[in-house]
């Protein structure tokens, strides 16, 4: 099986010059001394690291494309011909009250202090890199008015380019990061919540304290990592003396712009983009309980974990870290994620699978439970864009899985309906748009329906949060019709029986019945009765 024919890729706007490639390393299986390109090793020899990291930077978000063995299409959903689970207590079970609009689609999680959403999704986190500022407010609004949470990213604060910092290197002004809090917080209207992600740099300028004296953000979220890579975050600059100052500020940045060849080669155009990355975590119990203590003593209501495609060890650590220390949501990050900024050949290759991870999760909470400890609440992350994946998740992982994060699926709607705004300004409508009409009004299906509810404030509602609430709520109505053909007619009713392996690979992976074997106790007692 070819899982993946590295050297190139559009996210590194590379590409083979013959059709005949080696499936290991990707080279052509004739390599020409006077090719005139493009593969990576090619693209390499003159432009180095860049080709590291999906381009043009700032423009696009990448998720890797390396088919993994099994993952959640090797599922099918049961249909039942008979029953509804679920309905309101005392409604009277029939066709005419088992609706596919009467399904409810809403969650909640949270220790003790519960958050409600609407929807079993939240967005991926959303932090220093270009393309998340620029596009902040279209997505903040967005997640705000369809009622799920948002996550703010790591290292917010410590980009801003008007931070300002006390004697002892602490935050006490960061308008970036203020502006990101009050654009969803706006338009929160009770379901949901922003929270801020926390990684080593943003513990050691006290962004904690500053959000929460400032704010009073009740939810902060540490993070060991993400299914796109196992380094910390990065983003790009493209002046040197912006490099300087985040260097300053105690980035690691690369090059180093301090050193003189650097400095040359970016006089003379060689290098035209400068990296910043965050350090690695070390990770102790001692010191996760510490830190979660020190949190909770600054105010915070709920303290959440984000982890990413770890080994089997760091899996099992999250669970029982968590459970003891009471987090109020433990997220999975599984490869190949999806992100803006990470190494392309570290989301091809790095780290566990989304499909096999949850399947990890799920075991361990057994164990845990089986313990008697409480299995704090989940969700999964890792390359989910559809109700189908979210119908999935939720059931391979009951009860424990409350959400699915989704990253570029939120996003793109963002983009989406931001650009539709610029082409109708320009006249430039392209024809998979103008077939709808010419203005917001015609081309938006929930326009008039967001008109309504918010009267003069729709002004204010950017094009790009109207995208990101058509797609909420395409996907709200297809998971409704999916729970509805189960019976399922609540969140807190999905089994693990309500899905089908269609490999017995997935089956051993998962522990999700055979196809042929789901049921089949029942099927023979009807057939023998």
């Amino acid at each position: 099986m070819n899982l993946r024919t590295p050297n190139s890729n559009d996210a590194t706007q590379t590409h083979n010059r013959s059709k005949s490639v080696v499936p290991m390393s990707g080279l052509c299986t004739r390599c020409v001394d006077g090719c005139r390109g493009n593969c990576e090793v090619f693209k390499s020899s003159f432009r180095g690291r860049e080709v590291l990291y999906p381009g043009p930077y700032g423009s696009v978000i990448a998720g890797a494309d390396k088919d993994y063995p099994v993952d959640y299409s090797h599922l099918n959903i049961q249909g039942y011909a008979v029953g509804a689970w679920g309905l309101p207590e005392g409604v009277k079970v029939g066709p005419d009250t088992a609706l596919f609009p009467n399904v409810n689609t809403e969650t909640e999680y949270g220790w003790d202090k519960k958050v409600r959403m609407t929807l079993p999704i939240f967005t991926g986190a959303l932090g220093s890199t270009e393309i998340a500022r620029k596009n902040w407010d279209h997505i903040a609004i967005g997640a705000a008015i369809s009622g799920i949470t948002l996550v703010c990213g790591e290292n917010v604060c410590g980009v801003d380019p008007e931070l300002q910092v006390d004697g002892s290197g602490n935050v006490t002004e960061s308008p970036e990061m203020d502006r990101r809090i009050e654009s969803y917080n706006r338009f929160h209207q009770g379901y949901g919540e922003i929270l801020v992600q926390m990684n080593v740099e943003d513990t050691r300028l006290g962004v904690a304290e500053y959000i929460y004296s400032k704010h009073g953000i009740d939810t902060i979220e540490l993070k060991w990592g993400q299914g796109a890579k196992c380094i910390g975050g990065e983003i790009k600059v493209d002046t040197i003396d912006r490099a300087l100052e985040l260097k300053k500020r105690g980035y690691l940045v690369t090059p180093d712009p301090e050193n003189p060849a650097v400095a040359d080669a970016y006089r003379d155009g060689a290098i035209k983009e400068f990296e910043r990355h965050s350090r690695l975590g070390f990770v102790t119990e001692e010191g996760f309980y510490e830190e979660v203590d020190r949190l909770r003593s600054i105010g915070f209501d709920r303290i959440t974990l984000k982890t990413g495609a770890y080994s089997m060890v760091e899996t099992a650590m999250a669970m029982k870290y968590s459970s003891e220390a009471k987090i109020d949501l433990l997220t999975f990050d599984g490869a190949p994620g999806g992100t803006g900024m990470s190494p392309w050949p570290m989301m091809e290759e790095w780290g566990t699978p989304t499909f096999y991870l949850q399947s990890l999760v799920y075991e361990f909470a057994e164990k845990l439970k089986g313990k008697g400890m409480r299995v704090p609440d989940l969700a999964m992350a890792g390359g989910f864009s559809s109700e189908d994946g979210i119908y999935k998740v939720l059931a391979m992982g009951s009860p424990y899985f409350k959400a699915v994060c989704m990253g570029r699926a939120l996003m793109i709607p963002g983009f989406v309906g931001k650009n539709i705004g610029k082409w109708i300004e320009d006249k430039d409508l392209p024809k998979s748009v103008s077939e709808f009409g010419s203005t917001p009004e015609e081309i938006f299906i929930y326009y008039e329906d967001l008109a309504h509810q918010y009267g003069d404030e729709m002004k204010d509602i950017p094009l790009g949060a109207i995208g990101v609430y058509s797609f909420c709520q395409k996907t709200r109505t297809g998971l409704r019709q999916l729970m509805a053909g189960s019976r399922r007619f609540n969140l807190s009713t999905l089994k693990r029986e309500d899905l089908m392996a269609l490999t017995e690979e997935a089956t051993k992976i998962s522990g999700i019945a055979y196809v042929m074997d789901a049921y089949r106790d029942a099927a023979e007692a009807v057939l023998d009765g």
